[in-house]
């Protein structure tokens, strides 16, 4: 009987850790298109698992390592982006005064401001008399409506 021996091409033949070397340049890439850290804490794992795979260790040990530091630089990385995030600035109009005009809908509370020389559309909250020249105060503003109240604390 005859012993077929079979190769494999070179392409298979590339050891475990150029094939890790290379998912993470690939994630690294992708973390400068993306401008988050999460890529960059993969790429930093595929790394991790390439360096077990050059000391020789076998593929469970390094997917292994590689996911362990995986979920934790991700776990880092999203404590890091809570903690870093800014609160968001409150609109340099709330607190400012608008001027009652008329009213659109007065059941739901819509109205006509006059607001830095223009007219506005406005929700008013709580008690407003409803007469033209009566000051409100912006409680805040949602897109091109402004939130007024008669007194700021609605």
């Amino acid at each position: 009987m005859m012993a077929i021996k079979l190769t494999r091409a070179p392409a298979a033949n590339m050891d475990n850790y150029v094939v890790w070397l290379i998912a993470g340049f690939v994630l690294i890439i992708a973390e400068l298109a993306t401008g988050t850290f999460f890529m960059l804490v993969l790429g930093i794992a595929a790394f991790a698992g390439a360096g077990v795979a050059y000391s020789g260790w076998g593929l469970p040990i390094q997917a292994i390592s590689a996911a362990a530091l995986a979920v934790a630089g991700v776990v880092w990385a999203q404590r890091y982006r809570k903690r870093s995030a800014t609160p968001p600035m409150a609109g340099l109009d709330v607190g400012q005064p608008a001027f009652f005009q008329s009213w659109v809908n007065r059941s739901t509370g819509q109205a006509r401001v006059k607001y830095r020389d223009a007219l506005w559309d406005a929700v008013v909250l709580g008690d407003a008399a409803g007469e033209p020249g009566e000051m409100l105060i912006i409680i805040s503003v949602d897109g091109n409506t402004l939130k007024v109240s008669k007194n700021r604390s609605a």
